[in-house]
């Protein structure tokens, strides 16, 4: 019979399961990867694979009840949130808390307790379920202003509107490319900034830990590349780690969590936040001697976490699909490896399919500056081809 140090159960198989189940496994975990589909990547590296939707909350209830397992990581926004909190109450470790997958499911939950419940810096906002709502929204607002559905992950359904009559279509975009089953949008004003960042923040036992802040750049409301660190003043560092850790010790349990700012000068505007990974982080598999996914698991299983070692300037670009097809092979590895300027690294998440603007893999570059290794990233990223057999 195996001996594991513990059992996770990992509600969500995407590349960023997939690396924190390589973690867990690396210090003798064993892993039970769910997602709504088979042959996810963390599927591939996990030690058995549940295929349900995590939004089925009589599924999600039998795969608990079933496995045991010492902890419910979750790793996608789109969950049956209340049967976490039950079970919880019920005596299950759900990562870091049930609260705090509730309260950041949802965009309106976790800007609530930013705004309200802790007086953080945000920008307007109304919430909104009915077009006359958004209308509403965006005079108090003001024009531009940010229309996204208050529960999406990776930017989906969300759009910057610039003008009236532009609001019925996002509006109509927001709901289409929402996830789960509430038609309610947030109305945000749209923030001038000069650049924003995720400040992954460690919640461990012994204290709160920061990684360097991250710069990252999105298109179609999704992350297309990242760099760490991000350059910012002090006083802004100062500024977001406050917040964060406000925001964390608020939420409670212990883990990772991807905090979002916006930053102009020395001001600093609370974004988001995930209780989990976040995607611009991945940029960690090649700027630190222990990746978000690393720090992630060490504070959730109660192990000491020391100073960690920042190896350098790095950056992250990603690598997309273009179309439909279920017929796929790589192909440049050779030649993206050997992108000169800086050192190289590649992760093909090997997923079974794929569609335009689909996330397959990421580049990574590390060198002796943040612009050298943004550059070579993003030409890595450029020669990896993807071959459609179809």
């Amino acid at each position: 019979m195996m001996t594991f140090t513990a059992k996770i159960l990992l509600l969500g198989s995407g590349e960023l399961g997939r690396e924190f189940a390589i973690s867990a496994k690396r210090l003798g975990c064993e892993v039970i990867a769910c997602d709504s589909y088979d042959g996810a990547p963390a599927m591939q590296v996990a030690d058995a694979r549940e295929v349900f939707s995590m939004l089925d909350g009589d599924k999600l209830r039998e795969a608990v009840e079933r496995h045991r397992p010492d902890f419910v990581v979750p790793e996608v926004e789109a969950i049956r949130t209340e049967v976490l909190a039950e079970l919880e109450g019920e005596g299950v470790t759900v990562v870091p808390s049930a609260r705090a997958t509730v309260m950041t499911m949802n965009r309106d939950g976790i800007r609530e307790v930013a705004a309200v419940e802790l007086g953080l810096r945000t920008s307007r906002y109304r919430y909104a379920e009915t077009l006359e709502d958004v209308r509403a929204g965006a005079e108090h607002t003001g024009l531009p202003c940010v229309i996204k559905p208050v529960m999406s992950s990776s930017g989906k359904g969300q759009s910057t509107v610039r003008s009236a009559d532009e609001l019925e279509t996002a509006w109509n975009y927001a709901v289409a490319n929402m996830r789960g089953d509430r038609a309610r949008v947030i109305v945000e004003e749209f923030i001038a900034f000069d650049y924003e960042i995720t400040l992954l923040t460690v919640r461990t036992r012994e204290g709160v830990v920061f990684c360097p802040p991250i710069g990252h750049r999105q298109e179609r409301g999704d992350y297309q590349e990242s760099w760490q660190p991000a350059a910012m003043s002090d006083t802004a560092i100062a500024a977001a780690q406050d917040m964060a850790r406000k925001v964390v010790d608020d939420l409670g349990g212990y883990g990772l969590f991807g905090v979002e700012f916006f930053v102009k000068g020395d001001d600093v505007i609370f974004s988001e936040l995930s209780p989990r990974p976040h995607d611009t982080g991945m940029v960690t598999l090649i700027s630190q001697g222990l990746t978000e996914f690393d720090l992630h698991l060490r504070a959730i299983l109660g192990l000491p976490i020391p100073n960690v070692p920042f190896h350098g300037p790095s950056a992250s670009a990603v690598i997309l699909a273009d179309r439909n097809s279920d017929s796929l092979r790589y192909a440049g590895l050779a030649e993206a490896l050997a992108t000169p300027g800086a050192e190289v690294d590649l992760r093909i998440f090997a997923k079974p399919t794929s569609r335009p603007y689909r996330r397959m893999g990421v580049a990574l570059a590390r060198a002796d500056s943040t612009d050298t290794a943004r550059a070579t990233a993003a030409q890595a990223a450029s020669r990896v081809r993807i071959d459609y057999g179809d």
